[in-house]
């Protein structure tokens, strides 16, 4: 059963698809796709680390705080 990362899009505009990287779709068919429900946690989870100025900064993009993985 394959899993995807769901989320609300921006002003109320409806769900949104995670598609990958730091992309996001309105398109259902256009979703990334996970082949078990810990791979997406894993995904949904996962935090970005930067470096600026020599120091380094690990963050989550605020669209993942109110994702969930929803099963298909």
């Amino acid at each position: 059963m394959p899993f995807h990362i769901k989320s609300v899009g921006a002003l109320g505009t409806g769900d949104i698809y995670y598609k990958g990287g730091q992309n996001w779709t309105q398109t259902y068919a256009d979703r990334k796709q996970y082949s078990s429900s810990s791979d997406a946690t894993n995904a949904k989870d996962a935090t970005i680390t930067r470096s600026i100025g020599g120091r380094t900064y690990n963050y989550r993009l605020d669209v993942f705080k109110n994702a969930s993985v929803v099963s298909e």
